[in-house]
């Protein structure tokens, strides 16, 4: 029974020293493209921090290619370049913090440098919205099948005969 517990604390032991070893608690300080973000001398940390939550979400969940970091020196912000998918075009991410604001002449930067552009939305509590930002108008598409709108031409000829 001794030899149980002795087993048993040192293996709850070493786990633990394992876990913070592999995991510390601030991991993200650490991560080589969180580093390289820093690197990149954005003034706004908290829009650093956003943009590499929206890296991980892209690169992680959504699992785009070729996703990097990259300067614009005239907005003084983190954006990403990245392909939703293989041989898909080359897009530009705009992760922006919550409160930050966005005006249009930052909006016609970024769509001036040439790729689709989303504006991505990073919350207090990390939660992302993406936006696609187009230069001009998109037409919508047309609706799918038929459209049947019978109970208002009705109410119009029930009005009409009154």
């Amino acid at each position: 029974m001794n030899e149980v517990t002795e087993m048993t604390e040192s293996t709850d032991t070493l786990c633990v020293d394992d876990v913070d070893d592999l995991f510390p608690h601030n991991w993200i300080l650490h991560h080589p493209m969180y580093l390289r973000m820093q690197s990149l001398d954005v003034e706004d940390g908290a829009q650093v921090h956003a943009a590499f939550l929206v890296y991980m979400d892209l690169t992680e969940v959504r699992h785009w290619k070729d996703v990097s970091s990259l300067k614009c020196p005239e907005l003084q912000v983190v954006l990403l370049e990245g392909r939703e998918k293989e041989g898909a075009p080359m897009q530009s991410i705009l992760p922006l913090p919550v409160h930050q604001y966005l005006n249009h002449k930052s909006v016609r930067t970024v769509l001036g440098r040439g790729y689709p552009v989303l504006l991505c939305v990073v919350a207090s509590d990390s939660t992302l919205v993406y936006q696609r930002m187009t230069d001009g108008f998109v037409m919508p598409d047309p609706p799918a099948g038929q459209i049947q709108d019978h109970g208002r031409r009705q109410h119009r000829k029930r009005h009409q005969q009154h």
